[in-house]
């Protein structure tokens, strides 16, 4: 094999690849070198002229003339006679260049240093992807279904990248065909190997925020802070907004006319519905407004335990809790509370877990998941109801309501 034709694949690799001169040079020479140590024992004293841009490669072996039958070391040193047959004038002493053809290293060395020199190509290919990648996690990327698997879909951008979006990272209601173009955050990028991972979520309150920053001109400018964003994905979101702009309503500003600027975001995460509220530094007026659309009578705060007891009255409690407990549990992730809720005028209740004698530990926390942690939150409820937002049977929840009705009336 000449020396032009292996550098002539190297051109290919260039362009495939998209390698700049000076990597690309670095490469071959790193394999070149590696193919010398094993061939002659060591590269020291070696000289490695490549020109990618022309195909040109040169290799040059360094050794010292000595008397013929003293010769050591075969790598370093050449006898006279042997010199001579270079350049007839060679003295004892001198340095000696002489160069090497490909095809003196053997046809299985050749055949090693092109494999190395591919294994290398897609070495480097894959660390410019990882840093590529790695400078995009938190931002929005858009890429093509490409494969779907049940536990993840595969998803190929136009430069033929592999991103994953796993079962988990994914609304609950997303639904995607082959061919279809996925929005998404990219959650985060490793080496396992050499080869990059890259994850993408549209489950992350992160893919809300980028959303914002997509959708609304004045968050993009930065008028507009967005200070906290809290997610059930598919069901519910929170989004408290700041402005150091007095003359700007960052809620009003968001959500647009009749809901007309957020409607894209909504539509984007499956019609979640979303919040969007004033930030305060006020910690009871952020439990209150965090707890919207419910209209807050009073809130107790215990700012060591972070705790907030909510005094509503009774009509608005269950505007609180919301549907499935999502808008209290909500107002808890954004204000950093653990957020009980209590009836206002109502002076007898009981907590649901001095009932654990007769009502199992799992049925209480039933009930606690939608945020009736009190005999009368519960008895303020229609049975039909409370079947469809647990996982109760009517007779179980029947028998809890008999228990609670007969302690309450004695």
């Amino acid at each position: 094999m000449e020396n032009i034709a292996l550098i002539e694949s190297f051109s290919e690799f260039k362009d495939d690849k998209f390698i700049d001169r000076v990597t690309l040079m670095a490469i071959l020479e790193d394999v070149f070198r590696n193919a010398l140590k094993k061939k002659f024992g060591s590269d020291d004293n070696f000289d490695i002229i490549i020109n990618p841009d022309k195909g040109d490669l040169e290799i040059w072996r360094n050794r010292i003339v000595v008397e013929d039958g003293e010769v050591e070391e075969p790598n370093e040193e050449i006898s006279l006679s042997e010199a001579r047959k270079i350049e007839p004038d060679f003295e004892v002493g001198e340095d000696v260049s002489e160069e090497v053809k490909l095809i003196d290293l053997g046809r299985r060395a050749i055949l090693a240093l092109r494999q190395n020199l591919i294994s290398k190509i897609h070495e480097h290919d894959n660390t410019t992807i990882y840093k590529q990648f790695k400078d995009l996690e938190g931002e929005i990327y858009t890429a093509e279904v490409h494969h779907i698997r049940h536990k993840a879909v595969i998803l190929l951008d136009d430069e033929g990248n592999e991103i994953i979006l796993p079962k988990d990272r994914q609304i609950p209601s997303d639904f995607f065909r082959k061919g279809d173009n996925v929005r998404g955050v990219i959650e985060s990028v490793e080496l396992k190997g050499n080869k990059p991972t890259i994850i993408m979520s549209r489950s992350s309150p992160r893919f809300l925020e980028q959303l914002f920053f997509q959708e609304i001109p004045e968050v993009f400018d930065g008028l507009i802070t967005i200070k906290k964003a809290v997610r059930i994905p598919g069901e519910k979101a929170k989004v408290a907004v700041d402005s150091y702009d007095d003359r700007i309503d960052p809620v009003g500003a968001c959500v647009g006319m009749k809901g007309s600027r957020i409607h894209g975001i909504v539509r984007e995460l499956g019609n979640e519905n979303i919040d969007v509220i004033n930030w305060t530094s006020n910690p009871q007026l952020l439990v209150t407004r965090a707890l919207s659309p419910a209209r807050v009578s009073s809130v107790k705060l215990n700012d060591e335990k972070m705790t907030a007891q909510v005094y509503l009255r009774p009509e608005e409690v269950s505007k609180a809790i919301g549907r499935g407990g999502h808008n209290i549990r909500l107002a808890g992730k954004l204000t950093g509370y653990e957020i009980d809720v209590f009836r206002e005028g109502v002076e007898e209740d009981v907590e649901l877990t001095e009932f654990s004698d007769e009502i199992d530990a799992w049925i209480i926390e039933e009930f606690k998941k939608i945020g009736m942690d009190t005999a009368r939150s519960v008895l303020e409820q229609d049975v039909d109801d409370l079947v469809k937002r647990t996982d109760l049977e009517e007779e179980t929840i029947s028998e809890v309501v008999r228990i609670l009705k007969e302690e309450l009336e004695d």
